[in-house]
């Protein structure tokens, strides 16, 4: 799978003060990051990050699209080929391959969607986007009911995405207090999502 983070661009000084700043943020969360801070993190000037990035704002945002960008290169790299069921599991299997490969980018995730301040919208939003646009073409080539409701469906393959990466953690530390000495083999979680008939 191709990874957005270690692209061509990744040898200027705009992807490695991004990629910086995810790292960072990821970490303390973005309020408590300055953009100092993530340009010590990248070895460059402060006046350098402000060129290419104009505020924090502006940074944020390219920090958005690297983590879209994951997503989209992790459902990509899957053709869609096989059953329904064998195209979903699959995508979802390298959505959860990517997340485990970037403990960055499920923390940057994570403050994304718990944080309710009105910036941190974005990144969902693009994310529905992405969502929206790989049912589209499931539905329109046949590899997705057409007879359920898209939004359901984009409902749904985020749910079942986002629901593991935010309780993960939770699972891990139940797991971890009531495992016996026999217990083999941590319990997946598995989320369904059904439509209202009402």
């Amino acid at each position: 799978m191709l990874n957005p983070r270690a692209s061509n661009d990744d040898l200027t000084a705009k992807a490695r003060i991004r990629n910086a700043a995810m790292d960072l943020f990821a970490q303390y969360g973005e309020s408590r990051v300055s953009l100092r801070a993530v340009a010590a993190e990248a070895g460059v000037t402060l006046g350098l990050v402000q060129h290419h990035f104009k505020t924090k704002a502006g940074l944020i945002e390219a920090v958005d699209q690297l983590v879209v960008d994951y997503f989209d290169a992790a459902v990509s790299s899957v053709p869609p080929t096989g059953t329904p069921g064998e195209v979903a599991a699959a995508r979802n299997e390298a959505v959860r391959a990517m997340l485990s490969a970037n403990p960055a980018v499920v923390n940057y995730v994570r403050r994304a969607v718990l944080e309710p301040a009105e910036t941190r919208l974005r990144l969902l939003e693009s994310l529905i986007a992405l969502t929206r646009r790989e049912v589209t073409t499931l539905r329109d080539t046949g590899l997705a009911s057409t007879s359920r409701r898209e939004s359901t469906q984009i409902v749904e393959v985020l749910v079942r995405q986002f629901g593991e990466l935010l309780l993960a953690p939770m699972i891990d530390a139940v797991w971890e207090r009531v495992a016996g000495p026999g217990d083999r083999g941590k319990p997946r979680l598995s989320i369904t999502v059904r439509e209202d008939q009402g």
